[in-house]
């Protein structure tokens, strides 16, 4: 045993301790600068998981001494035994590698216009340190920022000034006590499942105005947590036949009817289970013969979320294995679209790009459809085996934060809030059917879980949903530059919404 120097809380503490073996630092990439560049973090776990998180930042006018001060610094405190940590450091050396113009809070949309200074805002927000030490003057307008706004709608963050010199850390003398971003990262991690679909139901599936997959998948989860009534006093015009609920012949309209499909399996209503036929022969020439596909897929990956379930619940409800043969020919004519030979899919042909939600639409899209394709038909082993690849090729690429990525196998690209919920929800399903192994996908649904939790405000604000991508023609950069949206948004919700109960064991079969 020994008397050691323990800088928890920045200030000296006499501790007794074993001595401790030093825990490796690990190399993030937080975002991307206007040129696509990834800016970097090290980060240096303390003794606990309990103790104060405090991030030290240097470069913030590009390249000079501030950088190695803080590089340095970091390595100081990970030649630490583990013991003698008294924090956990995130460091970011070279915050500004550009020497791009920085404003705090940002102004313009994230992540397109001032891409530098909407990453650090952003990402310091939701990582809630409880402490933010800067190097160099050049931090006073970003250490002002954080201490006297709520960084990413999360919470204030106390920042301070400091010279950078050897020893900034341990010069600090003052207790870290929680931020307030940290409180209510906490708060937000209090909830559970059921809990969060509630805060959600509060704000989305409330209505049902257009016959959209979006507001079906929340009216879904509103199904799921109980709000039967509610629900189809929404649906009822349609049900009744005094508004069309295939008016307008489009992906999104097809895919909504898997709202109509739950309605019947629940109450068995004959008028529901008509609109999901009638939806679902959409593939069928007037002959009835099988189309060659689907006349809505527009060649977008969304296609085998929009297009294939809707079929295969038509064939649960009706037992006529025409629907089956459908979805599978229209899968394997998606799949030469836009599949890549390494299980993950481009989101359209123009361009190879692993869009995130264009990796969502397919991952939750044959979890629903395997739910009801029968095992006996001859393209179920080869259907599941291509599920199967895709997740394992989805599962190599969670950040270390537990999201997936906007551009998922692209480092530094925003970590995308939709697209990490229909993951984690196929691969929930998966884990739940048996398709996937738990020890290894349960793991991964479960830091996708903590990701989204920590995202969703309980006023039904959602960190980070990918705009929607309705242009053909985008290139990578396209992708990667897809507006950030920090607010409420209704295809977050209702995906966020769909997670929740899936994971909370709700109505798990629809």
């Amino acid at each position: 045993m020994k008397i050691c120097w323990l800088p928890f809380s920045l200030s000296i503490l006499l501790c007794v301790v074993f001595a401790s073996p030093m825990a490796a630092a690990e190399r993030w990439s937080i975002g991307l600068t206007a040129n696509d560049a990834p800016i970097e973090a090290i980060v240096v776990d303390g003794a606990s998981s309990s103790l104060p998180t405090v991030v030290l930042i240097g470069g913030l006018q590009g390249p000079d001494m501030t950088v190695d001060a803080v590089t340095r610094e970091a390595a100081a405190f990970e030649s630490l035994p583990q013991s003698r940590r008294g924090f956990r450091l995130i460091a970011l050396p070279l915050a500004n590698p550009e020497r791009r113009p920085l404003q705090f809070p940002p102004t313009g949309t994230a992540y397109k216009d001032n891409a530098e200074s909407h990453v650090l805002w952003r990402w310091i927000g939701i990582h809630a340190p409880d402490l933010v030490v800067i190097a160099g003057e050049s931090g006073a307008g970003l250490a002002d920022a954080l201490s006297q706004t709520a960084a990413g709608f999360v919470g204030k963050i106390p920042s301070v000034v400091v010279a950078a010199q050897a020893g900034m850390l341990q010069s600090l003398h003052s207790t870290i006590a929680p931020s307030e971003a940290h409180l209510e990262i906490n708060r937000r991690r209090s909830r559970s499942p059921r809990q969060l679909a509630e805060e959600l139901g509060e704000i989305y599936g409330r209505d049902f105005a257009q016959p959209t997959y979006i507001l079906a998948m929340a009216l879904i989860a509103q199904l799921r947590l109980g709000n039967t009534s509610d629900v189809l006093r929404a649906v009822e015009p349609y049900l009744g036949g005094s508004r069309d609920s295939f008016a307008t012949l489009s992906q999104s309209s097809l895919a909504a009817h898997i709202l109509f499909y739950e309605i019947a399996r629940r109450t068995q209503d004959e008028r529901a289970a008509k609109l999901v036929v009638r939806a679902a022969n959409n593939g069928f020439a007037e002959d009835g013969s099988l189309r060659e596909f689907m006349p809505l897929h527009g060649g977008w990956s969304d296609s085998v979320f929009m297009d294939i379930p809707i079929l295969v619940k038509a064939g649960a409800l009706t037992g006529d294995r025409k629907y089956f043969d459908m979805a599978a020919r229209h899968f394997f004519f998606m799949q030469k679209i836009v599949g890549r030979p390494d299980g993950l899919y481009r989101h359209q042909a123009s361009s190879d790009a692993a869009w995130g939600r264009g990796n969502g639409f397919p991952a939750l899209g044959m979890a629903l459809t395997l739910t009801d394709f029968p095992k006996d038909h001859p393209d179920h082993p080869a259907m599941l085996a291509a599920f199967q690849k895709h997740m394992k090729a989805l599962a190599a690429l969670q950040d270390e934060n537990g999201m997936f990525r906007e551009v998922v196998d692209y480092p530094g690209a925003y970590p995308e809030y939709s697209g990490t919920s229909m993951i984690a929800t196929a691969m929930m399903r998966g884990v739940r059917k048996g398709w996937l192994e738990g020890s290894v996908y349960q793991p991964i649904v479960d830091r996708a879980w903590q990701a989204i939790l920590i995202r969703t405000a309980s006023d039904g604000r959602l960190f980070d949903v990918a705009e929607s991508t309705g242009t053909r023609g985008l290139t990578l950069k396209d992708y990667l530059r897809r507006a950030a949206i920090l607010d409420r948004d209704p295809r977050g919700g209702a995906f966020a919404m769909i997670l929740a109960t899936e994971i909370a064991g709700i109505g798990v079969e629809f």
